[in-house]
This record gives C-alpha cells, structure tokens and sequence, in this order.
C-alpha cells in the first residue's frame, strides 16, 4: 500500500481526490493539506463538503496540516496537488525534492522536463523524470495532467492521429461550472444565461492538446502537426463538460472506420488493468440525443469519455462532427492525476 497526501484537501478537487482514494487498493490517505486557516483542525471541521456523496469516514478524524513539505507525514510517498496555480509554482517544487508530485495545477504544464501526461495517450513521456530530478537535484519529481476540455478532447482524438492523417480541428465547448470551482461563477450570472468567455481556456486547449498528442524524441517534444482552434464557454451545468468536435482529414474515409476506430480504443492503462482506468476510455452512442452531461458523465466511473452524432460533415470535404461529454472533476482533474499515479506506481516506483 502506497500512502499518500493531498495538498488543497479542502476544495472541491481536493474533495474529489479523497472521494476517489477512499478505499482504493494501491492508495492510502495519510495527509491532508490546507490553508493556514484550516491546519490544526479535524478534516470534518475544517471542510464544507460540497459532494453529493457522504465525507468518507476514513478522513473525519485526519488533523489538516499546512501545506508546506516540513509538515507532511514522513511515511508519505505521492502527494497529489490540486493547488491554486500561483501557490503551487513554488510549493509544488518544494514537495518534489523528497516526494512524487501528481499535479492538477496548471503552473507546471508544458514545462520543461515535467511530463504532462495522459495515460492512454503519451505515458512515454514518463521518460522526462529522470532529466528533471537531476536537473533540480530531487529526489521526488513532478508529473501533470491537462486541463479538464483538454483531456476530453484528446482522448477522443488519439484513435484518430494513430489510423488517419489528421489536417485539423474545430471545438467549441459548453462548460460545467464546477471547473471554476464552487465559488467560481456567481449564480446571477450563470442562471438562464451563457458565459462565452473562461480565461486562458482556448489557449490551454489549443496547446496542450497538440503537446500531448506529438512526440518525445528523448530531449524535447516535437507538438503535433494540424491546426487546432477552440471557442470554450460555461454553461449552466454542474457536472460535465461537452464538446462539439469538428474534425477535417488529408483523405476520404468510411464513417463506420471513424466509429470502430474510436469505440475499440484501448491503451496502456488497460493492458495493465490500472484500477482507475475504464474499460474502454472512449464509449459511442449511436442515440441521436446523446450524449448529455446528466446522462452520461458518469460513464466508466466518471473516467470515460462519451462520444455521440458522430456523422460526415457534408459542408466540407473528408470532414467528420461529433458531440462528446466527460466529467472534468473526475477525469478532467483528480481521476487524471489518479490514473497518473497509478502509472508511475506500476512502471516506477
């Protein structure tokens, strides 16, 4: 049993962290981190518990410490980082001297040496660690995973880059509010409206997705070569992310290609039958009303993505749309970090 702590235990991915580590075969809680505010306090006093789920029983009695690596408990092996993204720039290092950082934070993602990975589609990038502990002179390291639309969309797309000549991509996403947090967007703006601006979002999308999806050539990575754009947008829905994805190829192509392509993918979480990875990460429905967030977010255990009206485009030539959902606390952010550390127990430690 690998025992663990999570840095930001408070939040709302925080939160998600535990819910998913409660009772999880390879993890143990041991840690939880927080404000200065919250530290010296029993976890079930220092949270609101916003989940629909009941706080596990496992983590009521667990004193908060304060996040810094003097305070965690020695027999901790991975923390996992759910950290504000200017807090976890520095904390974040700090951790990594002695301890494997599993981070949801933005502030290390496409940094040099610090893997940003997910598992069914770059877990070569592992590769990175040793380069970065002897460039900081850690004994931990750090390893990331994307933004919450991201990962959705790239799961989606590597069965697509591996058996079709991929010329470009179109998304335009309809976002949960719980991305933002639960004091993220205010209610009056959210309500019977559309926000059609989320910060740095189109730039995360459009960066990370072509970083993932390229190649590690043993010193840097050579980015994907098509051309991304994306519009993101939060909508009024708790939980749930979706996307409406247009895809334009070199060549012509069979539909039913595009499908099977997408529905038999499997990856390298699967072959080792990692506990967190879903059976299969990338579920079709050939119903014409789905997929829905309440419907469908949950799907492999929040840790799939759901694909539906995949169909040709027929305003354009060799092109291809579909709508898809994920549920970006689960799989868009603590599950992602999870599955991570799943790995890197599996294939390093």
């Amino acid at each position: 049993m690998v025992n663990v702590g999570i840095l930001g235990a408070t939040g709302m991915v925080g939160q998600r962290f535990i819910q998913l580590l409660d009772n999880h075969p390879d993890f143990e809680i041991k840690a939880l981190a927080a404000s200065s505010r919250s530290a010296g306090k029993k976890y079930e006093d220092a949270t609101t518990w916003y989940l629909d789920e009941e706080m596990p029983e496992s983590v009521r009695d667990i004193v908060v410490c304060e996040t810094n690596p003097d305070d965690m408990d020695n027999d901790v092996d991975i923390v996992f980082s759910s950290l504000p993204t200017e807090f976890a720039a520095k904390v974040e290092k700090d951790f990594a001297r002695d301890y494997v950082v599993a981070s949801n934070a933005s502030a290390h993602r496409m940094k040099k040496n610090i893997p940003l990975v997910i598992p069914e589609v770059n877990p070569q990038y592992l590769d990175m660690i040793d380069a970065q502990q002897k460039e900081n002179d850690w004994d931990g390291f750090i390893v990331t995973n994307p933004n919450c639309s991201t990962i959705a969309l790239t799961l989606t797309l590597k069965p697509i880059v591996d058996n079709f000549n991929l010329k470009s991509v179109r998304v335009s996403t309809m976002q949960a509010v719980s991305g933002a947090g639960y004091n993220g967007v205010p209610s009056m703006a959210i309500v019977d409206n559309l926000v059609p601006y989320i910060g740095s979002e189109e730039e995360k999308m459009e960066s990370e997705t072509l970083h993932l999806l390229g190649s590690f050539d043993g010193s840097k990575v050579v980015d994907a070569d098509f051309n991304l754009s994306a519009s993101c947008h939060r909508v009024p829905v708790i939980d749930g992310h979706t996307e409406a994805v247009f895809i334009e190829l070199d060549d012509d192509f069979d539909i039913d290609d595009i499908k099977n392509t997408m529905s038999n993918f499997k990856a390298l979480p699967q072959q080792l039958n990692l506990f967190s990875a879903p059976e299969n990460p990338v579920i079709i429905k050939d119903e014409d009303d789905r997929p829905q967030p309440r419907m469908d977010r949950n799907a492999g255990n929040g840790m799939a993505v759901t694909v539906g009206r995949l169909r040709k485009d027929q305003a354009f030539d060799n092109s291809f749309k579909y709508v898809l959902v994920g549920h970006n606390t689960i799989r868009g952010a603590a599950g992602a970090s999870i599955l991570n550390a799943e790995l890197i127990n599996d294939k390093i430690l």
